[in-house]
């Protein structure tokens, strides 16, 4: 057996013993099957930078097998030749030509190897890469509905397997369908009798493969979601390792672990038996007409109507497609595998977004352009309104006519109960969510004639929930700004009053880890502070920045953070009187509008419901404030 045929069977025994890590999509059922054809042809766009290279493949695998066909006409020669004549000196000149034959097949098959393995490996890094870069460019609404593992999964081992069957089940779908054809036709030239004896397995084995694609298909997309689903409880559980050793909860995600392996082996198992009962018949068939050929021809050469060499011949070349035969089980197989991973890969590609990030947009015309008026200076919210994609249909909207208007140069605290839509609704500024009604301005200019790229580096974000990413404090902080000065990055940490920086081992080249989890959630949200003000941005939009820090350092930022604030426009959401104090004037949302604005003072006074959220005193409203469904 050859070294391809050696690889091709390893990688045929791997789809019976292990599941391709991959996951579903965010859906509760998977999508129709889509033709595997169809489905494969969609690659072609990223394989035909390689396509000569592929054709190069399919020629040098056409030679080698060409050179196995041509091994049961020279074993003819020899048996009516040499040996039925007793002529040993015109037996070595064939028998030297087997050699050759024999050396030219490993040699062509080792070719083909060398050929694609460069440019296929490109392929694959550019699918990755546009993946990597889609996902940076989808909007947030997205993110919210696909678990990261999953897309971690598609971009990991999805990839593998679509190379996987570029480099060998695509090259020998081809070349074993022409081998087989070609081997016919020489079985029917050396004795039409037998080769329609050989013939005889094709209608059943046709059937039963369309039959086998179809039940085939639907496992492999069953277990390649119970393995995107697996990633996913893997990825949550060493993200939230200390909150499951805190809690006592390790054997709980032990057993919903087994529990979802024992689904995802099941579903394996299953794949496993159909593949061998498919292979079972596609060997055992043959097999059959085979010896039924056998025992025909050996009445043949007994009645002297076929010759010895002819039928040794006929054998030989029926024997030489056993193997593209037997192929045939594992390469559908592994086809529906990798046109079930394309799917997935486009899935993700395919996902509409609000707007290319790294294309350029036309500047708007005057209508939409930029507002010397101060009534349309700073940001100004006009009947927004706001709901989830995943909201129910009979539930109310989260932001239901938003009327604010934040003056160029001032200070707004957003006060409002837990699930009120504070924070979606600075999310509306940067436009990681979009507004489902209404109009948002930032100094008089629609913030969707803006383009993005532009749009978030006049508003700067700093998060309720600091993320820090594996890499220095340095490009954690300076992605707020990376073209910062070394003395615009010290202002803003000292701003933010991270001066921990100084004793970390490296000062600002520290690593922080995954997550910044080597540091405090105090030390991380000064950081993300940081982010947020080191670019001196025209809007800066405040999540309630303060949370983790202890009384002291909350005190010393707040002095720092009031000269920051002084020279923007700020949006601040706040749950404190101490973070409320550094605004200038205080609004307060309540069932999806903006109930009152004024000042501390004011508001204390005349809103029984800012005086409840400030002070904890109950205030007799009337009546219960409905609950908000799917509030963020």
């Amino acid at each position: 057996m050859s070294a391809d045929r050696l690889t091709l069977s390893a990688v045929a025994e791997k789809q019976q013993l292990s599941t391709a890590d991959t996951p579903s999509p965010p859906a509760a059922a998977a999508p129709p099957r889509r033709s595997t054809v169809r489905s494969l042809i969609r690659l072609w766009p990223y394989a035909r930078t390689a396509r000569w290279r592929l054709a190069g493949s399919v020629t040098a695998a056409l030679l080698a097998s060409g050179s196995v066909l041509m091994v049961p006409l020279v074993l003819q020669r020899i048996v009516d030749g040499p040996i039925a004549h007793d002529d040993l000196d015109a037996l070595w000149p064939l028998a030297g030509l087997l050699l050759l034959l024999g050396f030219a097949e490993a040699a062509l098959f080792g070719v083909r190897r060398v050929i694609v393995a460069r440019p296929l490996a490109e392929v694959e890094s550019r699918l990755r890469s546009d993946l990597y870069a889609k996902l940076q460019r989808l909007p947030v609404s997205f993110h919210d509905r696909w678990p990261s593992g999953q897309l971690l999964s598609r971009a990991t081992s999805d990839m593998f397997t679509m190379r996987l069957f570029l480099a060998f089940p695509l090259v020998f779908l081809i070349v074993n369908s022409l081998v087989f054809l070609t081997g016919t036709v020489m079985m029917f030239l050396l004795d039409w009798r037998l080769g329609l004896i050989m013939l005889l397995p094709v209608v059943p084995l046709v059937l039963l493969t369309s039959h086998f694609e179809g039940k085939y298909a639907a496992a492999a997309r069953q277990a390649q979601d119970q393995a995107g689903d697996l990633a996913t409880v893997i990825e949550e559980s060493v993200l939230g390792i200390r909150i499951l050793k805190a809690f006592g909860r390790h054997r709980t995600m032990t057993e919903r672990f087994k529990r979802q392996t024992e689904e995802l082996r099941s579903t394996e198992i299953r794949k496993a038996d159909m593949l061998a009962n498919l292979w079972a018949v596609i060997v055992g068939l043959p097999e059959v007409a085979l010896g039924i050929a056998l025992a025909v021809g050996a009445v043949l050469v007994a009645d002297d109507q076929l010759t010895v060499g002819a039928l040794v011949a006929f054998l030989s070349v029926a024997l030489a497609l056993r193997w593209p035969v037997e192929s045939l089980g594992w390469l559908l197989a592994y086809a529906n595998e990798a046109a079930t991973a394309t799917d997935r890969y486009f899935e993700v590609m395919d996902e509409p977004e609000d707007e290319p990030e790294d294309e350029p947009v036309a500047e708007p015309g005057p209508a939409s352009a930029a507002s010397d008026s101060p009534e349309d200076r700073g940001i100004r919210f006009t009947g927004v309104r706001f709901r989830y994609p995943d909201a129910p249909a009979d539930s109310p909207d989260l932001l239901d006519g938003i009327d604010l208007h934040v003056r160029r140069g001032e200070t707004m605290a957003l006060v409002g109960a837990t699930g009120s839509g504070k924070t979606t609704l600075t999310a509306l500024l940067p436009r990681l969510y979009e507004a489902t009604g209404g109009t948002l301005t930032l100094d008089g200019r629609d913030v969707r004639s803006i383009p993005l790229p532009t749009l978030r580096e006049l508003v700067s974000v700093a998060f309720e929930e600091p993320t820090l990413f594996s890499a220095s404090v340095r490009e954690n902080v300076l992605m707020g700004r990376p073209d910062a000065t070394e003395q615009e990055l010290a202002t803003a940490l000292a701003t933010a009053q991270a001066g921990f920086v100084e004793r970390l081992p490296h000062g600002t080249a520290t690593e922080v880890g995954e997550q910044g989890l080597s540091l405090s959630g105090g030390q991380r949200q000064r950081l993300a502070l940081a982010r947020a003000v080191v670019g001196n941005p025209d809007f800066l939009v405040l999540d309630d920045p303060l949370s983790a820090l202890d009384v002291h350092t909350e005190a010393l930022v707040e002095q720092a953070l009031r000269q920051v604030l002084a020279g923007t426009t700020a949006l601040v959401v706040a749950h404190r009187p101490s973070t409320v104090l550094l605004a200038d004037r205080v609004a307060v949302l309540a069932d999806g509008r903006i109930a009152d604005v004024g000042t501390h003072q004011e508001l204390l006074h005349r809103s029984p419901a800012y005086r409840e959220l400030m002070t904890g005193q109950a205030a007799d409203t009337g009546r219960a404030a409905p609950e908000r469904s799917l509030a963020r």
